[in-house]
């Protein structure tokens, strides 16, 4: 320190004893901006405790004072590689700046416009979007906004950049094209637009994204960039990043000479800049590392990877190669570096790669622990999930070089983790949320579907009606994050494979465990207490095979039309498949992964043949009893079927002499309402309040209607007769009923993402709190679905398990005489699956009766034989004393 310094220091603390809060605290920020350190934050932080602390009313001067201090400590936190410390400190700056109603500081330009960059940064793409919009909606609709042009470019800027990062990179072209060709723009503009649109180009070539031409777009779009800026000296940082968007693209061509030539003059550029941001160091310094890993040179690659380590982690020791676990933290920037280092040493050091891949998923988990949104937390898991794959095939290796069991079952917990990891962590959460954190999920998710549903009414949606809702949804998120922060512990559940073992072997069952990767098809089988691991490549022909065979589930002729095609077809993916044959135990548990969600494994062929007779043809369904599952945890905790008496909540809208019709709905209802009571909404009854108001007092909850699975941009959704209902509308029900039937179409589909699983109206329900679910996959028949009901709920009155129950439906339906051939197809009868418990709950209650019945038995005979009695005494004292 100087002691310039120190003499301002010295006389701004003498000035501190006669000001005024709001004076004291701008002349601690002017102290700190002078001479900026990690350290030195503290004293801001220990000012901001001691104003909180002072029980005097606040002044709106004092809180944009506050409000100003946070912005500042939050600019130089980044400064200082201390990401989640910004972010809390500019959020804190937003909400006093909000709530208080504030104004006279430019929040944009100091607070939101880094906030949504830094939410990018760390993953929180949802947040991101919501503080973008938000910023761009206050300058759109403020009167003489100052500088509101360049607050609009940046948030187009700033939003196509969380499009790239979150997988929406066709509206991010979309947006970037349209502005370039819409607004008027100064050739710097251009140039960085041109730039975003270039890296837009070359993602949704990896995406595989329906852009023609995007490499060479991409080129055009980079040069042109460079030809804006090249003579912009306030652009260097722009121009270098688009000669690295160049390298990039030449690396991925492997014209590494090129590619390496770019990286140069980035980097030149690049440390020509007066300050260079230590991340954004890093990350050039990783792009290098990736293109000499690229070009073999791993040794190269690994001091790069050594320097990145020593900008990031302060204390940082190379001699280890790998950091220490408590030296890490929320950082996307290090995940990527020691991704690349477990790629450099997972063939030579297969063992070391998996430590590093261990750290990886560490900061994933601290990552994770700051998420709110779903959707940001299920990009997050695609993430992990690429990774896990990686391990598997190393697990994989050891074990086929060592046979030692541990690496299948530590491979076996990698698959799990992400497996459904976003249902599992919101189970297990919500058993343990206060009433306030319950509450504002509920509004949060609310707030959710109000945005969702009036952006699907597109050019007619209400623009000020979606950014208030977004508004408060940003509201609610910062409330919600003050209290999970309080307790941010995401750790993604260990299964007890011991335990897991017990329950099969109790269930009497076997799981075939499906990991889809984008190179391998990894499949785990547990049974007798053993576990295996065999894995497909996915070839060129392997995924069509499967696609092949579930397209014969489109429509109600494709499977008539070409009865040896599906034959053919179906044998060819039950080998692939290499599901398990001549098993002791005939219970299958299937936990599907990827396209095989959408399988009907039960109509798979065990054995080809050419009968046109869809009753005598050999399927699984003739092998196993199956019951299908989302993740082996969730197999394992899901309760038991109750023995208790059943009773059923129906909902029938019908649909009367509409479009939407349902003729055969009333014979089902019929049919369920001669074997149950309960209560059975009819018409316009069967609302969604009705449905609301009685869910919690049934076993049984059947839902009879219209469902669709939605598309890319429209979510899943069903049809109650008043209104439609979102997936995501079901989360906040808080059910628990012994099962949920979904007789209605599609169902179980929805938008499929790596890992979780379908978006569809099933999903909802699990959310919801449903364990025992029967849900179809592709749109019903109203006839022969009434037909199968109707023998499925005659099955459950006779105390059958719901699995066992739907296997015994689809077995009567081809066995049953008065159903034509046609009708007996597979696309009939296979739709419906059963995800959940296929145990049954053990009487407690019969337990009781035989001890009471023993010892009935044992007191009355002992009463009434006294001679008996005597003797069995006599004879049991003179053994003992023999014995002696």
């Amino acid at each position: 320190m100087t002691k310039f310094y120190c003499y301002i220091l010295f006389f701004s603390t003498l000035m501190l004893f006669g000001q005024n809060q709001e004076d004291k605290i701008y002349n601690a920020v002017d102290v700190f901006v002078a001479n900026p350190s990690a350290k030195a934050i503290q004293n801001l932080n220990n000012l901001e405790i001691t104003f909180w602390k002072n029980p005097k009313p606040k002044t709106k001067d004092e809180l944009l004072a506050i409000v100003v201090l946070n912005c500042n400590k939050a600019y130089y936190e980044n400064q200082f590689g201390q990401t989640q410390n910004a972010i809390a400190s500019y959020e804190k700056a937003w909400q006093i700046y909000q709530k208080n109603k504030l104004s006279n500081y430019d929040i944009i330009e100091y607070c939101l416009k880094p906030l949504g960059n830094l939410y990018t940064v760390l993953g929180d793409y949802d947040s991101a979007e919501n503080t973008i919009k938000q910023y761009f909606f206050i300058v759109n609709t403020s009167k003489n906004y100052p500088d509101a042009p360049k607050q609009k470019f940046a948030a187009i800027l700033n939003l196509s950049n969380v499009y790239q990062s979150s997988g929406k990179t066709s509206l991010a072209i979309e947006l970037l094209e349209s502005t370039l060709k819409s607004e008027k723009l100064s050739n710097v503009q251009k140039g960085i637009l041109l730039n975003n649109l270039g890296n837009s180009y070359l993602l949704s070539s990896k995406e595989l994204v329906s852009f023609k031409n995007s490499p060479d777009n991409a080129e055009k779009a980079f040069k042109a960039a460079i030809n804006y800026l090249k003579n912009e000296k306030y652009q260097i940082e722009t121009l270098s990043n688009s000669y690295r968007n160049l390298a990039s693209l030449n690396r991925q061509w492997q014209r590494f000479e090129v590619s390496t030539s770019f990286m140069e003059k980035a980097e030149k550029l690049f440390l020509e800049l007066p300050n260079q941001q230590s991340r954004k160091l890093a990350k050039l310094y990783y792009e290098k590392a990736l293109l000499l890993f690229d070009e073999d040179k791993y040794d190269e690659s690994t001091k790069q990877i050594q320097n990145i380590f020593k900008i990031l982690i302060p204390d940082y020791n190379s001699k280890n190669i790998l950091p220490n676990q408590n030296q890490l933290y929320a950082e996307t920037v290090l995940i990527d570096v020691l991704d690349l280092q477990a790629e450099i040493l997972k063939f030579r050091h297969p063992k070391k790669a998996l430590e590093a891949f261990a750290l990886s998923f560490h900061i994933e988990d601290l990552v994770m622990n700051v998420l709110v949104y779903e959707n940001s937390k299920i990009i997050t898991q695609i993430r992990a999930r690429n990774r896990t794959e990686k391990c598997l095939s190393i697990y994989n290796r050891l074990y086929q070089k060592e046979n030692k069991i541990e690496y299948l079952e530590q491979a076996f917990q990698l698959a799990e983790r992400t497996k459904s990891g976003i249902l599992k962590g919101y189970r297990s959460n919500i058993k343990n949320a206060s009433t306030e954190e319950k509450q504002l999920l509920q509004e949060l998710q609310n707030l959710n579907n109000s945005i969702l549903k009036e952006q699907q009414k597109g050019n007619s949606a209400n623009i000020s009606s979606i950014n208030s809702a977004i508004k408060n949804q940003n509201e609610l998120m910062l409330s919600l994050k003050k209290i999970q922060n309080k307790n941010s512990n995401y750790i993604p559940e260990n299964c007890d494979l011991k335990v897991l073992f017990s329950k099969l072997e109790k269930d009497k069952a076997l799981m075939v465990y499906y990991f889809m990767g984008s190179e391998n098809l990894f499949y785990f089988t547990l049974q007798n207490n053993r576990i295996s691991l065999n894995l497909i490549t996915i070839t060129d022909t392997a995924i069509p095979k499967i696609v092949q065979f579930i397209d014969y589930f489109s429509n109600a002729s494709a499977i008539t039309n070409n009865i040896s095609g599906y034959n053919t077809h179906g044998k060819a993916v039950y080998d692939m498949l290499n599901i398990p044959r001549n098993t002791t135990y005939k219970n299958l548990i299937i936990v599907p992964d990827g396209i095989l969600n959408f399988l009907p494994f039960e109509a798979l062929i065990i054995k080809e043949s050419s009968t046109t007779n869809f009753a005598k043809m050999h399927y699984l369904l003739n092998d196993f009893r199956i019951g299908y599952n989302t993740s082996a945890n969730i197999y394992l905790n899901t309760k038991p079927v109750s023995n208790s008496q059943k009773t059923v909540l129906g909902v029938f809208p019908v649909f009367e002499k509409t479009a939407f019709e349902l003729n055969y709905s009333k014979k089902e209802l019929e049919s369920i309402k001669s074997n149950f009571k309960g209560k059975y909404l009819e018409n316009s009854e069967a609302s969604f309040s009705n449905f609301k108001n009685n869910a919690n007092q049934y076993s049984i909850l059947h839902l009879s209607t219209h469902a669709s699975s939605g598309d890319i941009e429209t979510p899943a959704s069903i049809k109650f007769y008043d209104q439609e209902i979102l997936y995501s509308e079901l989360y906040n029900l808080n059910i628990n009923p012994d099962l949920v039937v979904l007789s209605a179409c599609e169902t179980g589909i929805g938008k499929l993402y790596k890992a979780e699983g379908a978006m569809s109206v099933a999903r909802g329900f699990q959310f919801a709190g449903a364990q025992n679910l029967l849900f179809s996959l592709w749109k019903v028949n109203d006839y022969t679905t009434s037909v199968f009901m109707a023998d499925f709920y005659k099955n459950i009155k006779n105390d059958v398990p719901y699995f066992e129950a739907s296997t015994n439906a689809k077995l009567a339906f081809l066995n049953d005489k008065s159903i034509p051939n046609a009708k007996k197809s597979p696309y009939y009868w296979s739709s419906f699956v059963y995800y959940g418990s296929i145990s049954t709950e053990e009487n407690s209650t019969n337990y009781i009766y035989y001890i009471i019945s023993l010892l009935t038995v044992i007191g009355l005979f002992l009463i009434f034989n006294p001679y008996r009695k005597w003797k069995i005494f006599t004879q049991f004292s003179k053994k003992r004393i023999t014995k002696k």
